[in-house]
């Protein structure tokens, strides 16, 4: 028993959650001006998926969780330009698996 609980200690801080900033940006428009990208082109292609660009230009794509979470932000979000957020999240390959998307 002892050695699987310090199993699971020695773990934990694996599965723990990063924190990531950027701007987040429909797939389509991956190559745009990010600070002139609008809210009302990210709902309208969503179907292409959504992804975080950090300030040092890393793209880091949603997986579906974060795709359907994105889009339910967006929707309620009244900012129409510069999609800054803080995404909580674990990356999987090259796929940021969200927990929680918060817009600035």
């Amino acid at each position: 028993m002892k050695r699987f609980v310090l199993a699971l200690t020695m773990l934990a801080p694996l599965a723990m959650a990063d924190s990531f900033s950027g701007t987040v940006v429909d797939v389509m428009c991956r190559g745009k001006d990010l600070a002139s990208h609008t809210r009302e082109c990210a709902v309208t292609c969503s179907k292409s998926g959504y992804a975080l660009v950090t300030a040092d230009g890393k793209f880091l794509k949603f997986d579906e969780s974060g795709n359907a979470q994105a889009l339910s932000a967006l929707k309620k979000l009244t900012k129409e330009k510069d999609l800054k957020a803080k995404v909580s999240g674990t990356m999987s390959g090259d796929v940021l698996k969200v927990e929680s998307i918060e817009f600035q």
